[in-house]
């Protein structure tokens, strides 16, 4: 579903302290931006942000970057990420406005430490396969940026995206290291739920979970 336009949005980014307005400038030194050097996490289609501001929170000892591709929800997603921390900044928080598809331009090959894919587009139709966040194509250009221990986390509602997507990490070269077709039955209490997970759930539709690393 589309988001409506907010024509607040482009301006509270510009005036946000953790918004950055071209991420190409860091590429390689997203740490010398956080002044504090975290394992560093990239929430990929950050979206409205509810996963990432409790992801912050949580785990204070890592460094978050939230990328989407769409202002207006962005402009959400500070919102929430504002709601979260209350008058206190977050320090482990940067946000930016980007093609996923062009990560390799934002990020040199091993700066990341996870990638959290969640609930993306499954985009169904065959001929749209290749526009998956998942797809082998796009594993094989987010594998370089990857550390050496560094994971790829991905949930989703999605039947047909889950198994894709096993399939997609094994033809990019990635070893699955947890695989679960119901999450919540696991009752892990550091799960951190997502806007749609919390839906999906009340909805009686199970979260469908995949870690990986590169082989």
């Amino acid at each position: 579903m589309r988001i409506r336009k907010k024509a607040w949005a482009r301006p509270e980014l510009s005036a946000c302290p953790y918004y950055i307005e071209d991420p190409r400038e860091l590429r390689g030194r997203w740490q010398e931006l956080f002044g504090k050097k975290r394992p560093l996490y990239l929430d990929l289609g950050c979206g409205k942000c509810v996963y990432l501001a409790a992801a912050a929170k949580a785990e204070p000892e890592a460094n978050f970057v939230g990328i989407d591709i769409s202002y207006d929800i962005l402009g959400v997603g500070r919102r929430n990420i504002q709601q979260a921390f209350g008058d206190k900044e977050p320090d482990n928080v940067l946000l930016c406005y980007y093609n996923i598809e062009r990560l390799p331009e934002l990020f040199a090959p091993g700066e990341t430490d996870r990638l959290i894919i969640n609930f993306c587009n499954p985009w169904p139709a065959a001929h749209c396969h290749k526009r998956r966040l998942t797809h082998t194509r796009q594993l094989l250009k987010y594998k370089p940026l990857l550390s050496e221990k560094g994971e790829l986390w991905f949930k989703t509602d999605n039947d047909d995206l889950y198994l894709a997507t096993k399939r997609y990490l094994k033809e990019a070269g990635f070893e699955i290291t947890f695989d679960t077709r119901d999450l919540h039955a696991l009752k892990d209490p550091n799960n951190i739920l997502t806007e749609h997970e919390v839906k999906f759930t009340s909805e009686g539709i199970t979260t469908k979970a995949l870690r990986a690393r590169p082989r």
